[in-house]
Formats: C-alpha cells, structure tokens, sequence
C-alpha cells in the first residue's frame, strides 16, 4: 500500500516524533514569515500566502502526529477538511468569535479575512507537507549503507 506507514511497533511513535519536530520548523518559519517578512521587504503577496501555505503544512504534519498510523492521502484529506472549515469560519461573526480573532493566536490559527487564494494556499501548503513527511520517512526506513543487518553479518563470517 503507497504511504502506508511500516509495520513496526514503534514507528507510530517515531513517525510522530518526526511529524512534530517538522512541525515545530514549519511554525518557526511561518512565524518568521510574519514577522519579519515585510521588514526584510518581501512582497506582500509572499507573505500572506507564504503564510497560508506554511499554515497548511502544519495542519498536515499535525494531523499525522495525531493519526501517525493513517496512510498521507488520509491525513491529507483532514487537513483539506480542517482548512476548509477553518477558512469558511471566517464568515461566521459572533462576538466570541471575532474577538479570538482579534488576538494574535486567533489572527495565526484562524485569520481574520475569508478568501478563496487562500484554499490554493492551502492545497499547495498540504502537497508540500505530504511531499516533506514522505522525503523524511524515506530517509527513515532506507537502511544506512555501510550497516549489516544480522543475517548479512552472519553470512559473512562463514
């Protein structure tokens, strides 16, 4: 099955640990992106959708943490969903609500303004996040290349 995870006790474990890890500079850099993007005179467009593409990489790789065990086109599929729902919210307007917004984590987790460029966002941010769990897991479970499993050393010796 293609970008089912292997069947390892603790590679759920590890797989999350890694999604989290990969999670964690995704946020440093989508808030390095907000902060200091404009100030270092990238163009606004960069910003805000870099932002949104950064977002959605992180909706993704958080969903995996959670659900280490799915195959990528499921968690892929939540985050479409979580992306969708969190971007339509913006056109609910009830006073709780707005004034989350008004704060720097609502501003960063939810957005103030709805807008369909953001869904290409999005999307765009989902395939990058899909593209970099499977580069890192491939990494993961290729074996070194100077490493001997103990069948291979065995057979060495004889």
């Amino acid at each position: 099955m293609h970008g089912a995870q292997p069947d390892n006790p603790t590679a759920p474990l590890r797989t999350s640990l890694v999604r989290a890890g990969l999670a964690l500079v995704v946020i440093a850099c989508g808030l390095s992106l907000r902060w200091y993007g404009f100030p270092l005179g990238l163009p606004a467009f960069v910003v805000k959708y870099g932002g949104s593409l950064l977002w959605a990489t992180m909706v993704f790789l958080l969903v995996g943490v959670l659900l280490p065990k799915l195959p990528r086109m499921q968690l892929a599929a939540i985050a479409v969903v979580i992306a969708v729902v969190v971007e339509f919210s913006r056109l609910v307007h009830v006073p709780w609500l707005d004034a989350f917004r008004l704060t720097t984590a609502g501003a960063l987790l939810l957005g103030r303004i709805f807008s369909l460029w953001n869904l290409v966002g999005y999307l765009i941010g989902i395939v990058v996040g899909i593209w970099l769990d499977s580069r890192v897991a491939r990494n993961r479970i290729q074996p070194q290349p100077n490493t001997l499993n103990s069948q291979q050393a065995a057979s060495t010796r004889e």
